[in-house]
């Protein structure tokens, strides 16, 4: 048996610049961290050797592999050739939530199956082949953030080459000022479930339009000033560039926020928070805010919302049982 784990993220600025739709005419960059929520699967034979057996949110056994309903799995088991095994599926958080998990579970999944074939990898292959079965293979009108964030670990700047290739940067920062930062991004469950792939399907053919790239680039900005900024110790300029970056990222598809979100924003704006933002696509999910420590209290009992405590995931995607040891 083989278990894997792989990270979700949170995304600070300048993600929908990871679409193709736009890269591939600007560039793009985002800058994010990964986080200690994590995908958790497991692989091993299966008792009949003709089966193969999912457990995820719901359950599958099919003898062949063109009949699994789950697309991501269906693809990664016909890529690498794979019948006759089990795997079953957990998470910290459920899918849907702006966190990247579908990406995540494509990574975890690879993790997992290369190395029950005892196949090498490296974080980099990882973060690639996730992208090519989702973008590529599967279509998936989303981006390349969450699959190198999921793969890589960290807190990174990560630039989306015209060409289709992704340079990552480790964001260096002292001990100190990574945990001020991390002590003052407060996150918010906000309750629904999102369907990222429409909304980001909307932002795909709005960023042909000129204001819409003109947006984006100016979250490009935001994300290349943020790094500076923190690499200088202005830990504090994390919440006026999360604010910019939600101000610009609404303008980009009609689903990204709603009333209700817009209502929260400003409550945590009224009692004290420099700055914040919808984590993932839109429209439901995760609120996350930069508060100095002595108004945390103040925006929590404005927003009486579900508080999620997260830390930094520095390891990335990884192994972690194996009975090959």
């Amino acid at each position: 048996m083989i278990i894997t784990r792989a990270p979700f993220r949170v995304s600070f600025a300048g993600g929908g610049s990871d679409l193709p739709s736009f890269y591939e005419k600007h560039g793009g960059c985002v800058l994010s961290t990964t986080i200690d929520k994590y995908v958790y699967l497991s692989v091993h034979p299966s008792f009949h050797a003709n089966e193969t057996i999912l457990r995820y949110k719901q359950s599958e056994v099919v003898e062949d592999i063109e009949e699994i309903s789950h697309e991501i799995v269906r693809a990664c088991l016909k890529k690498g050739d794979f019948k006759g095994i089990e795997i079953h599926s957990d998470a910290d958080i459920p899918a849907g939530k702006g966190l990247g998990s579908s990406s995540a579970f494509t990574v975890a999944l690879l993790t997992a199956l290369h190395s029950q074939k005892q196949e090498e990898f490296n974080k980099e292959s990882l973060a690639q082949e996730a992208c090519q079965i989702e973008l590529s293979q599967l279509d998936k009108p989303i981006g390349k953030q969450d699959q190198y964030a999921s793969a890589y670990g960290g807190l990174n700047f990560y630039r989306f080459q015209k060409d289709g290739t992704v340079t990552v940067e480790e964001v260096k920062m002292s001990d100190r000022d990574k945990a001020k930062l991390e002590n003052n991004l407060l996150m918010f469950h906000i309750g629904n479930v999102h369907d990222a792939a429409e909304i980001l399907a909307e932002q795909s053919q709005n960023n042909a339009q000129a204001d819409k790239e003109q947006s984006l680039n100016k979250m490009c900005r935001l994300a290349e000033e943020l790094k500076v900024q923190l690499e200088a110790g202005n830990v504090d300029a994390m919440g006026e560039i999360l604010h910019e970056n939600w101000l610009l990222k609404r303008t980009l598809a009609s689903g990204v926020s709603n009333p209700e979100i817009d209502s929260f924003y400003e409550k945590a704006m009224t009692a004290g928070a420099s700055g914040g933002k919808l984590l993932g696509a839109g429209g439901a999910g995760f609120l996350l805010f930069y508060v100095q420590p002595e108004q945390q209290e103040a925006v929590r009992q404005a927003l009486e919302l579900d508080e999620i405590k997260f830390a930094y995931d520095k390891e990335g995607a990884k192994i972690i049982y194996s009975t090959e040891g």
